[in-house]
């Protein structure tokens, strides 16, 4: 595991008081169930409980953690992730601003396909 290499947004922290909880926790839900294509709560909490313990999770040592389960599938997942993080951490209502973005057009797109 010493040869992993990592993305360089690895090396900043994030702090998980300022990160609103509950969308990240949906937002890793969903994404861990694309990647399996089913819903595995052991790897979701696993996931959960790595990030949710301490004020400075560390991304480093999660992507190892998920390896055995999301395989070739974990780097992507995890910069993905911390990417999200890192942006939840600069929002104030501690929500990434992609998240965001990706309601409002999924919104927008609902109110075009209801007929007035």
């Amino acid at each position: 595991m010493k040869s992993t290499k990592f993305p360089t947004e690895f090396n900043q922290k994030v702090d998980m008081q300022k990160v609103n909880l509950q969308v990240i926790k949906k937002w890793i839900a969903n994404k861990i169930s694309e990647i399996l294509g089913s819903e595995d709560d052991v790897v979701i909490e696993l996931c959960f409980n790595l990030i949710d313990g301490p004020r400075h999770p560390d991304i480093k040592s999660l992507q190892i953690q998920l390896t055995g389960f999301l395989d070739k599938d974990t780097g992507p997942f995890c910069k993905e992730l911390w990417k999200l993080l890192l942006s939840a951490q600069s929002n104030p209502q501690g929500v990434p601003k992609e998240l965001l973005e990706a309601k409002k057009l999924e919104l927008m797109q609902e109110k075009v396909g209801i007929p007035s």
